[in-house]
């Protein structure tokens, strides 16, 4: 039987007139029975795979692409439903040749895999089409519903419009995570679909990376056992929402807000493994006075419609500069990695604006603070885009910025900027100790 846990971690001492209460929601779930591991015997999922086969998908991209989507039909266990989708300027079902999904089996996976094979490059890039086509298919089906998409290219072949009208309508249907290959996408747009299907999203620089990324991405789908976890705030009247974003994967969720009654959003959170996340929450209150207090939010963690776990987030003002002042570490650092992914998205922004005044500012910041927090992920990626003076210690863009790095850096602000959790230390190893007596050597 599953067990739920929340608790919450905030700022709770205010300074006389101030507003803002940061808090950190950790969450959790475990004895599902999957332990990171898919269950061959779990059939309330579905699995669908969106290749772009677009004009420019072709050659080396379009054959590792072929190989990484057989890669994840093997991942698939019995009793599994699954499909494949060609995305091109419209979509189209490529196995099987039209609804409902198959049941994943040794003769469909192969069936499958013979189907991919044949897929040809061609046509525009309309993801709106291929999202729209998606829901449709996966609309009707029973539990976990989720799908991998990958493109190499911009979404040219619609409006702007489409897209988001074909993302409103798949939210809460299914659970995307989304990949990139190459460097002619668009981070935005992919990091739009993700986040309004609860998925992530990264890129893949090179081709020959994608069958490793695709099987680790199903096998991450398949062990979910959790259908949906959601998250309901309470604040009381004059208070309000500002954020709330999960810290890893990253995901904004301010956005996704639903009435749940009263002064109450609910926000969905997808489908859940055994794990943990944490969520970094940001509630405007209104301005109290020196020993007024009051409960800023009432946080449920709510499984099939059921509550099963909630923590409060108070906020009591003082006078006393010492409390106010004092912030809960998780909190620290959840504000923290939220100022430098700010700086390195600003950094990324403006270097493509063409402002390298405002670039190198930027980018400046990003560096002091990653060095400062010892990121040295953060760190990795700006040295392939800065150089360092040593004299100074500030840095500048690189002369030539190859697009590849700048892509990886915009496309993964939100998860490498937070401060890498620190490596357990290995428990020693038993000492060899002499037989017992009567015992052979």
């Amino acid at each position: 039987m599953p067990e739920f846990r929340i608790e919450c971690f905030s700022n709770e001492f205010l300074s006389q007139g101030a507003q803002m209460v940061h808090a950190v929601l950790d969450l959790g779930v475990s004895g599902t029975g999957a332990a990171g591991k898919p269950d061959p015997a779990h059939e309330d999922r579905s699995e669908l795979l969106i290749v772009d086969t677009s004009g420019s998908m072709s050659g080396k991209k379009l054959r590792a692409a072929k190989a990484a989507t057989a890669a994840a039909i093997d991942c698939i266990p019995g009793g599994v439903r699954f499909g494949i989708v060609s995305g091109k300027h419209k979509a189209e079902m490529v196995f099987p040749p039209s609804p409902p999904l198959v049941v994943s089996s040794p003769e469909t996976r192969a069936e499958a895999k013979a189907a991919v094979k044949k897929l040809e490059s061609g046509g525009g890039t309309a993801m709106g089409s291929w999202i729209e086509l998606a829901a449709q298919v996966l609309g009707d089906a029973p539990g976990i519903r989720h799908a991998i998409l990958l493109t190499d290219g911009k979404n040219e072949n619609e409006d702007p419009e489409d897209l988001d009208e074909a993302l409103h309508g798949a939210e809460n249907v299914f659970q995307c995570d989304c990949r990139g290959v190459g460097t002619d996408w668009s981070v935005p747009e992919l990091r739009k679909v993700a986040t309004a299907l609860l998925g992530t999203y990264d890129i893949v620089p090179d081709p020959s990376g994608l069958e490793e990324d695709f099987s680790s991405m199903m096998l991450q789908a398949l062990s979910k056992q959790v259908a949906e976890v959601t998250v309901r705030v309470w604040t009381p009247q004059h208070a309000e929402v500002i954020a709330l974003k999960q810290m890893d994967p990253p995901l904004d969720l301010t956005a996704s807000r639903a009435d749940a009654g009263p002064l109450t959003g609910a926000y969905a959170t997808g489908s859940w493994a055994d794990e943990a996340r944490e969520y970094y929450l940001s509630i405007r209150v209104p301005p109290g006075d020196v020993d007024d207090e009051m409960l800023a939010a009432r946080v449920t963690m709510v499984v099939g419609g059921e509550p099963v776990g909630q923590c409060l987030v108070k906020a009591i003002w003082t006078d006393d500069t010492a409390k106010s002042t004092r912030i809960n570490k998780k909190v620290a650092e959840a504000m923290a990695g939220r100022e430098l992914a700010d700086a390195l998205d600003e950094a990324v922004d403006s270097f493509r604006m063409g402002d390298h005044s405002a670039a190198t500012d930027r980018f400046n910041k990003a560096f002091r603070i990653a060095k400062d927090r010892d990121n040295q992920e953060v760190l990795a990626y700006l040295r392939q885009v800065v150089d360092e003076d040593p004299v100074t210690g500030r840095v500048r863009p690189k002369p030539k910025v190859e697009e590849v790095d700048m892509m990886i850096i915009e496309a993964r602000s939100q998860r490498i900027a937070r401060t890498p959790r620190p490596t357990p230390p290995e428990e020693p190893a038993a000492p060899d100790l002499p037989p017992s007596a009567g015992e052979t050597p």
